[in-house]
């Protein structure tokens, strides 16, 4: 039986990511600081641990006197814009999840040496928040094609933090040959996401405040912001078509749907059934356009996404209302 360690599999992709490979018969062990908060996780077994603290590391690392066939690295200090873009949690968003790199690759090259062993692929998520801000300025023509992130100016230290660990795993795949998979996620939404709280991204919050009005809702800035947004499932099965491929990255993983916020709220509330008009507030709101380029990984690793971004929310949209009704 093949085996696979999950970080941050209590969280929304890492979650999904562990159902996912248990359904393909995996052994996984999961570690996070919290449970899954929206279901029961699938994993065999689940630590909750805070990963800043190297202490413990070699023992969830290790199984059958070795590392783990498959690692995948999702745990990270993050959110949506309210979060990133405030400036308030700058030092803990870079500090939390360098921290959690740093203990991932050294554990895996102590044990490697330990065992004389290294056999692990080593997959990491990044973020298109690494690309420059200066390429995202137009709404309507961004560039994140996975060559234009030099000369670097993420907009945020997010994406600093994001782009210093691409480099991190991929000095560790040069000096130690660790096998690593690089992906940069835009944007990915779907059921057992955050939709409320301050750190729920921006599909989940449009969902919610459409749920929960019959008239206005606000957003942030003029609306006119765009972004393109992936269904979950979509981003499972590219992250393990990466996986199981001979490819490194990193690649781009999202939809070129490219729609505005705007266009976002008429979506949902045509899903909803509902009239809505928009009330723009100052807010924090990250690049003016971004939109996954998907030429590289359609060329090396022949995967495009499917599901359409209405049929996505529709998904979404139910799952969001559901926890709504059962709260209120």
């Amino acid at each position: 039986m093949k085996t696979a360690l999950v970080l941050g599999g209590g969280g929304f992709i890492g979650s999904h990511m562990v159902t996912q490979l248990k359904n393909e018969g995996y052994f996984v062990r999961a570690l996070d600081v919290k449970l899954p908060e929206f279901s029961t996780t699938s994993a065999d077994e689940f630590e909750v641990y805070d990963l800043t603290n190297p202490e413990k590391y070699e023992d969830f690392f290790t199984i059958n006197n070795s590392c783990f066939d498959e690692i995948y690295q999702y745990a990270a200090d993050m959110g949506g814009a309210g979060y990133i873009f405030s400036g308030e949690n700058d030092s803990s968003v870079m500090t939390n999840s360098s921290l959690v790199n740093l203990n991932t690759l050294k554990t895996i090259v102590t044990l490697n040496n330990k065992y004389e062993t290294n056999k692990s692929r080593v997959f990491y998520a990044s973020s298109a928040c690494i690309y420059p801000e200066h390429n995202q300025l137009d709404p309507e023509n961004p560039n994140c094609s996975e060559d234009s992130a030099y000369p670097a100016m993420p907009d945020s230290e997010y994406g600093w933090e994001k782009l210093f660990s691409e480099r991190l795993y991929l000095s560790y795949a040069r000096n130690f040959s660790i096998n690593v998979r690089i992906a940069r996620f835009h944007n990915i939404f779907g059921p057992e996401g955050t939709y409320d709280g301050g750190k729920e991204k921006v599909p989940a919050a449009i969902c919610r405040k459409v749920a929960l009005s019959n008239g206005e809702i606000e957003v942030w800035g003029d609306g006119k912001q765009t972004r393109s947004f992936l269904f979950i499932d979509e981003c499972i099965n590219a992250t393990r078509k990466l996986m199981l491929s001979n490819e490194t990255g990193p690649f781009n993983i999202g939809s070129e749907e490219m729609v505005s916020i705007n266009e976002l709220v008429d979506i949902v509330a045509d899903v909803a059934g509902k009239n809505i008009t928009i009330k723009h507030i100052d807010g924090p709101l990250g690049v003016r356009g971004r939109n996954s380029d998907n030429k590289l990984i359609k060329e090396k690793l022949n995967w495009d996404y499917k599901m359409s971004l209405k049929d996505g929310i529709k998904i979404t949209y139910d799952w969001i209302e559901k926890q709504l009704l059962n709260i209120e």
